[in-house]
């Protein structure tokens, strides 16, 4: 494997901790500041609009070399988790999960593009897997240990956690990619002319709607496992454990299956799995373990159709990739603060946590239809050329 890509996926491991440690620890954070859980969920909504407005300034950088960007988003990352774990009000912390998300999507639509040309003809999609792998990590390992940090010391100890990481991107960025230079200037308003066709909104829909509809649920996985699953707080951060391992064999496993299959199908077929899964969810949810299981089925749903989602998106924004790998970032957190949102009213009502998962299955199903329409309309075309 090489370094390059190591280094790329240690910046989607920063995120990754960044992004998903506000689920584990989202009790603590509302005790301690003095708000409700649907109010601290706003938390992770604030991180998903900062990611779509950072995204779209790609297209004010793009005549700069991709490692420079690069190393740029990363002191980003460094600046917010800093501000996160010195916030000492709620408002703060808002703002500082805002500028967290600032660099997400800008991060992995230029982390794609250097994966895939800095891999071979048939295993680009398994590059971005690898890249994308560092977000898998981050829920394996690095949101478990900060859960454990923050129900053990304080909430803040994960957004240290998140420093120390930052760190370690701005080297291996610096020592181990190459110097990939900019990409071609077209002009401005040439970057956005791959929107003008129907397959990039298509693939958007699919990733907004779906990915969102997985998080109406997995936005409030902890009260849903102590609440309505019976499991004590100590459990979580094992739980968590088993989440992001099913987040690491769904990414691996999609890479390996999209370098044989059409990746539109690859997603559909896991869209289907995740509906079948939020259903059982709801309906099972008092049974403790089979919704932790069928939690490991849902975040290896999640991340099976990152990569490809991730790959469709390049593919089919030629002339602005930057901003379509940046896109789909877009779409992925649109969806994220929607779902967090959604997933939370029937709480705020009054309503068990397991409602989520029921809120999430439409979400998903409008998602699994886009995803059937491209890959019909675009494509069983290609193929069949």
């Amino acid at each position: 494997m090489k370094k390059s890509l190591i280094a790329l996926a240690f910046g989607t491991l920063a995120l990754g901790i960044a992004e998903f440690v506000m689920m584990g620890i989202l009790p603590d954070v509302a005790q301690s500041l003095g708000v409700s859980i649907p109010e601290a969920g706003h938390l992770i909504s604030a991180y998903a609009m900062g990611v779509c407005c950072g995204a779209p300034l790609l297209v004010v950088v793009h005549k700069y070399p991709l490692k420079n960007i690069l190393l740029a988003l990363a002191c980003i990352i460094l600046l917010g988790s800093t501000m996160s774990a010195l916030s000492v009000n709620y408002g703060m912390l808002l703002a500082a999960r805002f500028i967290s998300g600032l660099p997400h999507g800008a991060y992995f639509g230029v982390a794609s593009i250097v994966a895939v040309r800095l891999a071979d003809e048939s295993h680009k999609t398994g590059a971005v897997s690898i890249m994308v792998a560092g977000m898998t990590v981050a829920n394996l390992f690095g949101v478990p240990l900060a859960t454990g940090l923050s129900s053990h010391l304080s909430w803040r100890f994960p957004f240290i956690l998140v420093m120390f990481v930052s760190l370690i991107v701005l080297y291996y960025i610096w020592k181990w990619v190459p110097g990939v230079g900019a990409l071609p200037d077209n002009g401005f308003r040439h970057q956005f002319a791959f929107l003008k066709k129907g397959a990039p909104w298509l693939i958007l829909s699919a990733t907004m709607m779906a990915n969102g509809g997985i998080f109406c649920w997995y936005s409030y996985i902890s009260p849903l496992l102590t609440v309505d699953g019976g499991f004590a707080a100590e459990a979580l951060p094992a739980l968590m454990i088993a989440a992001g391992f099913g987040m690491v064999v769904g990414n691996l496993a999609s890479g390996r299956l999209c370098d044989r299959h059409r990746p539109g199908r690859v997603v559909a077929t896991t869209q289907c799995i995740a509906i079948v899964a939020l259903l059982l969810v709801f309906l099972l949810a008092d049974y403790g373990w089979v919704s932790a299981v069928l939690m490991v089925v849902c975040t290896g749903c999640l991340f099976a159709v990152s990569s490809p989602q991730q790959f469709l998106i390049l593919k089919y924004a030629p002339g602005g990739e930057l901003l379509g790998g940046a896109s789909i970032q877009i779409a992925f957190n649109i969806g994220n603060a929607l779902g967090a949102f959604c997933g939370g009213l029937p709480i705020a009502y009054g309503l068990t946590p397991r409602y989520a998962a029921l809120v999430g299955v439409p979400f998903v199903i409008a998602g699994l239809l886009s995803i059937i329409v491209f890959s019909k309309k675009y494509e069983s075309k290609e193929a069949a050329a």
